[in-house]
C-alpha cells in the first residue's frame, strides 16, 4: 500500500471554498466529459446520516478506458478486485500547518506534499492563460495575482488536507500501478484547485442552494455528453465481454443436422486416427 498526504492551500476562507468547490467539481466534470470519456452522475441526493447529521450521497460512474495506457487497462480489467483506493479529507483556515489534521496519528513527513496552485507543473493539455494564477485577478473580491511565496503571505487562506492510500497487491505491477494512480490523482488535484480559485467571480456569492441548482443542471449536460459520445464512437455504455461456445458431437445425424457435409464425413470415417469428437464452434456473442 502507498500512502500519501497533500496539502493544497487556497487564497479562500473554508466557507467560500465549500461553494467553490462544488461549482468547480460540477464545471470541470462537464468540460472533461467528452469522447465516451467522463463522469456520469447516477444519484446527488440530500441525505440525514444517523450518526454523521446532514449531507449529499453521490453516486458517479467514472468512464477512463479511452484516457488510460494500455497497460493500465489490462490490469484494471484483470486485477480489478485487488485494487482499492481511499481519500480522506479535511479543510481547515490555515496554510498548511496541521500536521496531525485528522486525529489519529500524523502522516510521516516523508509521505506529505505540499501542491502549489501558483507554481507546480500540470499536464499541458491542460493550462490555460485564464487559469494560471500568475496572471490571475478577481474583480469581485480584489485578490490576487499569486506571487512566489503567497501562502505565507496570503490572506485569507486555507488548506484541502488530502490523505490518499491506494493497494494493489499484483506482483510486478503493484510499484507502476500505485505511482500511476499517486500521479493521476495529484494531476488532478492541481488542476481542479487552480480552477476553483480561477473561477471565484462565477461563483463567488451564490448560496449553497444557487450552487445546488446550478451542479443539478451541468449534471444533465454532463451526462447527456458522456452517453451521446459513447454512442458516436461506437462505444457502448456497458459493453458485455465476447465468449465462444464449442461444442463436441460424434454422432452423423447431429452433424448432419449442424450442415456438416457428406465429404466431410467420409473423409473423417476414412482416417486410419481412432475416431475423436467433431468440434464446432458457434459464433461469438
Amino acid at each position: 500500500m502507498l500512502l500519501k498526504e497533500y496539502r493544497i492551500c487556497m487564497p479562500l476562507t473554508v466557507d467560500e471554498y465549500r461553494i467553490g468547490q462544488l461549482y468547480m467539481i460540477s464545471k470541470h466534470s462537464c468540460e472533461q466529459s467528452d469522447g465516451g470519456a467522463g463522469v456520469e452522475v447516477v444519484q446527488n441526493e440530500h441525505k440525514v446520516h444517523a450518526e454523521h447529521g446532514p449531507g449529499q450521497v453521490t453516486e458517479k460512474r467514472i468512464y477512463l478506458s479511452s484516457k488510460l495506457p494500455s497497460w493500465c487497462v489490462f490490469v484494471c480489467v484483470s486485477f480489478l478486485p485487488r485494487f482499492s483506493i481511499r481519500i480522506d479529507t479535511k479543510f481547515e483556515n490555515n496554510n498548511g500547518e496541521n500536521n496531525n489534521v485528522f486525529g489519529d496519528q500524523p502522516t510521516p513527513k516523508e509521505s506529505v506534499s505540499f501542491l502549489d496552485i501558483l507554481s507546480d507543473p500540470i499536464p499541458e493539455k491542460h493550462y490555460k492563460e485564464s487559469e494560471d494564477l500568475s496572471l490571475w485577478y478577481s474583480n469581485k473580491t480584489d485578490r490576487g495575482p499569486l506571487q512566489e511565496g503567497w501562502r505565507s503571505q496570503a490572506t485569507p487562506i486555507m488548506c484541502s488536507y488530502k490523505r490518499v492510500s491506494c493497494s494493489f497487491e499484483v506482483y510486478g505491477f503493484q510499484g507502476r500501478t500505485e505511482d500511476f494512480i499517486h500521479k493521476t490523482i495529484q494531476d488532478i488535484l492541481l488542476v481542479g484547485h487552480r480552477q476553483a480559485v480561477a473561477w471565484i467571480d462565477e461563483w463567488h456569492g451564490m448560496s449553497l442552494d444557487q450552487v445546488r441548482d446550478y451542479e443539478r443542471e451541468l449534471q444533465e449536460k454532463t451526462n447527456s455528453k458522456v452517453k451521446s459520445s459513447q454512442c458516436s464512437t461506437g462505444q457502448p455504455v456497458a459493453s458485455r465481454p465476447t465468449y465462444s461456445r464449442s461444442i463436441s458431437v460424434t454422432d452423423e445425424r447431429s452433424l448432419k443436422k449442424m450442415g456438416v457435409t457428406n465429404a466431410a464425413l467420409v473423409e473423417s470415417n476414412s482416417s486410419s486416427q481412432p475416431s475423436t469428437p467433431m468440434r464446432l464452434h458457434s459464433t461469438p456473442e
